[in-house]
């Protein structure tokens, strides 16, 4: 399977935002992806209190799940929206939902975010607090991609690798981790956070970007970028906006699970 990951700077003009996701996922197809994935906050990065206002009911769908599966019927691939604001029964507190959608249009699956982020930057430059604006999740989440299992997670989920060793258990060959990644800690975490996933579930790791300066004095580190389930780097987005495309080999993947048959031997 041919697949793509999104990198992004996300602004809070939400028509402009979703434009240019349009125009990135149709070169990512054009160019032969059939599983597309999109950041983090794809649609919108800024006020909290705007990021309320925009909050869709997933059920009846708003303008930026109608974009998506517009998009993913005119461009024939499973596109997963990596994090976008979905109504919760907290007014105040939408969830922080990673969308799949089918080439149909059809949406297949949700998975709203678990872990949120509540952290002080090290060197003081930033305070997050996303409970104070973001409901949490709770259940883990797999769908099918043209017939391969898949285990949706977002950005912060990256720190708890019970999430994704129970992801594995339910069958996932893929990992989707879209993020929007704060420069201190991506510089430092992204790369091997994502290859130790990669490694210890012997999973392919697809994980699309948020890159630049942002609204509120926010800057993401990007990298957005294709893993195996060796652990190697397939595909990475340079700076700046952009995609990325990596053939996932699934047989070479069975010879790393066979070679190395490390979640048969499981003892906890």
């Amino acid at each position: 399977m041919k697949v793509a990951v999104i990198q992004q700077n996300s602004q809070e003009n939400v028509q402009a935002n979703l434009t240019r996701v349009k125009e990135l996922v149709l070169a990512a197809a054009a160019d032969g992806a059939k599983f597309v994935g999109l950041p983090e906050n794809f649609a919108f990065m800024g006020d909290e209190a705007d990021k309320r206002r925009i909050a869709e009911d997933l059920n009846h769908g708003g303008p930026i799940l109608r974009a998506l599966r517009d998009l993913a019927k005119e461009s024939g691939a499973f596109l997963f929206g990596g994090g976008m604001p979905e109504k919760s029964g907290d007014e105040a507190r939408p969830f922080n939902t990673s969308v799949l959608v089918a080439p149909t249009g059809e949406l297949v699956a949700r998975y709203r975010k678990i872990h949120l982020f509540d952290v002080d930057m090290p060197d003081g430059s930033h305070a997050y607090r996303e409970s104070r604006a973001t409901s949490a999740g709770g259940d883990p989440c797999v769908a099918e991609v043209h017939g391969t299992k898949v285990g949706l997670t977002v950005c912060y989920d990256l720190r708890f690798p019970e999430l994704y060793r129970r992801l594995t258990e339910l069958g996932a060959r893929i990992v989707t981790v879209p993020a929007a990644f704060t420069l201190m800690t991506g510089k430092d975490h992204w790369h091997t956070l994502l290859r130790a996933r990669a490694i210890e579930n012997q999973v392919f790791v697809m994980a699309p970007a948020q890159h630049g300066k942002h609204p509120g004095n926010r800057q993401t580190y990007g990298k957005a970028l294709i893993i195996d389930a060796w652990g190697d780097v397939l595909a990475q987005c340079p700076d700046g906006e952009g995609y990325a495309t990596a053939r996932l080999d699934f047989a070479a993947q069975d010879r790393v699970r066979e070679s190395l048959p490390c979640l048969s031997h499981r003892r906890l």
